[in-house]
């Protein structure tokens, strides 16, 4: 089993000054360039006792007895066998959001309007802001700074997204690259596409991942004070930004008819952009080609980052995950998210934007890629000489 972890700590640790560009960068900290990118450093906090007795509290929590009937009775008569407990109550919301949005969609889209779908537009591109330029290459890899406006921008948009805490979403992520498809990775695609998309969200999770969340150093984000008041605050938030924002505005102030506002913003625009973000953690782990390091699971997946404002370039990003564009690419087509940070940058709210340097890249990916790069010299081919070329006319 190949563990990601074991190139980025190549790319983490030990990096030259010309080896990484640092736009936009502050005085105090341009020649900075190893301060923990990517944030995945244990907690040096954390004694034996202190996981002990959390997993201890963690480990309280099990299934009602007819939640354990349930699942034995699917295991009995359908055949399906899970190794974790099934938490029932995320199926009945996850589920019942989905086949609820499924049934209304098709019943009431032949009402929707053009600011149906504009607005709907919108409020998806906002909610996917706040979790690709904020959960993700912010907080929680630290791929760029930004200072108190934007981070205020980014926490409000990511509540649009209906997610969990920004916390919870740092954490595992977090995790998530540490431990790249191993037990302790929450959404490890080595068990497959549903679980990687979404089953991670209706089982258990396994105690290596219980445990190395525990251990894993977070000290950076809860000192933020965004991030403080948007822990305080969650569910509050989450219910005012996920569904009275999107659902009242277009009643209120464009005539949009409230229930249609409500299908289309609630429901219909929440299940795409949860969709939207598994994408990336189950269909970019599993296709696509991989140019930069062939011997990991992620891969460069087009279509994943059109959807999903340009974290389907996947490859790129296990190998450089403090890259501020999580890309290699600077095409804005598949990569709005980058289109808005340099905006940004432009404008002195974001800055400290970490890249590696061309040079690095050239050499990673000629010395573990898959020879997809569009570099990459295709060997059966040779160039026709000029002259060739011009007797043939």
């Amino acid at each position: 089993m190949t563990i990601a972890m074991s190139k980025e700590m190549v790319t983490e640790h030990g990096l030259a000054a010309h080896e990484v560009n640092v736009k936009n960068a502050s005085a105090q900290n341009a020649s900075d360039l190893n301060n923990n990118f990517n944030g995945m450093g244990d907690s040096k906090e954390i004694s034996e006792k202190d996981l002990d007795d959390y997993l201890h509290h963690y480990n309280k929590w099990q299934q009602s007895r007819a939640g354990r009937a349930l699942q034995q009775w699917i295991a009995d008569h359908l055949g399906l066998k899970f190794d974790a407990e099934i938490k029932w109550k995320n199926v009945a919301m996850i589920g019942g959001l989905h086949l609820t949005t499924v049934i209304l969609f098709f019943k009431y889209v032949w009402y929707s309007t053009l600011t149906t779908w504009v607005w709907g537009i919108f409020v998806g591109g906002c909610a996917g802001f706040g979790v690709t330029g904020g959960a993700h290459r912010l907080w929680t890899h630290r791929a760029y700074k930004a200072k108190l406006p934007l981070r205020i921008i980014l926490m409000c948009c990511y509540c649009l997204s209906g997610q969990n805490s920004l916390f919870d979403w740092v954490r595992d992520h977090r995790i998530h690259h540490k431990y790249s498809e191993t037990d302790a990775d929450p959404h490890n695609s080595n068990r497959g596409f549903f679980y990687a998309h979404v089953g991670w969200l209706l089982l258990r999770k396994h105690p290596e991942c219980i445990k190395k969340g525990r251990l894993i150093d977070m000290s950076d984000v809860l000192a933020d004070p965004v991030i403080q008041f948007h822990q305080k605050y969650f569910m509050a938030l989450k219910i005012v930004f996920t569904f009275i924002i999107p659902s009242f505005i277009p009643w209120l102030f464009l005539g949009e008819p409230l229930y249609l506002s409500f299908l289309a913003n609630c429901l219909l625009r929440y299940v795409l952009t949860l969709n939207f973000t598994w994408l990336v953690n189950s269909a970019a782990h599993i296709y696509g080609n991989k140019p930069y390091d062939k011997r990991i699971r992620p891969a460069e997946n087009k279509a994943v980052s059109i959807v999903a404002m340009g974290e389907g370039w996947h490859n790129y990003h296990h190998v450089f995950p403090w890259d501020y564009k999580a890309a290699e690419l600077s095409n804005y087509s598949v990569n709005l998210t980058t289109f808005w940070l340099d905006f940004f940058s432009k404008i002195g709210w974001a800055y400290d934007l970490k890249e590696p340097s061309k040079d690095l890249v050239r050499r990673t990916l000629e010395k573990y890629g898959d020879g997809t790069h569009i570099t990459t010299p295709i060997g059966h081919l040779q160039e026709v000489p000029e002259q060739e070329s011009a007797k043939s006319r």
